[in-house]
């Protein structure tokens, strides 16, 4: 039983589609201090990333780490992804074309939330 199980994972091991390992680090560059870091890096296929961090507000109560980058590639569909974000205090903030858009908030209700802002409801 132990060899048909051995001789069943070599042959899915042979017949495996691993042409998307192939991808190689052509360039890389990396800066850490105690304070900051950064730090970009290209591979073969044209995955491309960057990435710096600094600390804020040291020593104190608010003290917090804050990242910005971006990373592009391509999709399996041919489509070119370019994505930028900053993550700090207010969490994981991404922005880029392919992401999801909320839809426009009706005039009415933009008018009726902006009222309610102005004119918050007493409180019993």
């Amino acid at each position: 039983m132990k060899f048909a199980i051995v001789l069943l994972a070599c042959v899915a091991l042979a017949v495996a589609d691993v042409s998307h390992l192939d991808d190689t680090v052509v360039r890389f560059d990396s800066v850490v201090n105690p304070d900051s870091y950064q730090y970009a890096y290209e591979t073969s296929k044209g995955i491309k990333a960057e990435e710096s961090g600094q600390l804020k507000n040291a020593g104190s109560e608010q003290e917090a780490i804050e990242a910005k980058g971006a990373f592009s590639y391509q999709s399996p569909e041919g489509e070119n992804i370019a994505l930028s974000y900053v993550a700090d205090e207010n969490g994981f903030q991404p922005t880029g074309d392919h992401l999801p858009q909320p839809p426009p908030i009706p005039e009415l209700i933009e008018k009726a939330l902006k009222y309610l802002a102005e004119n918050p409801p007493a409180r019993k």
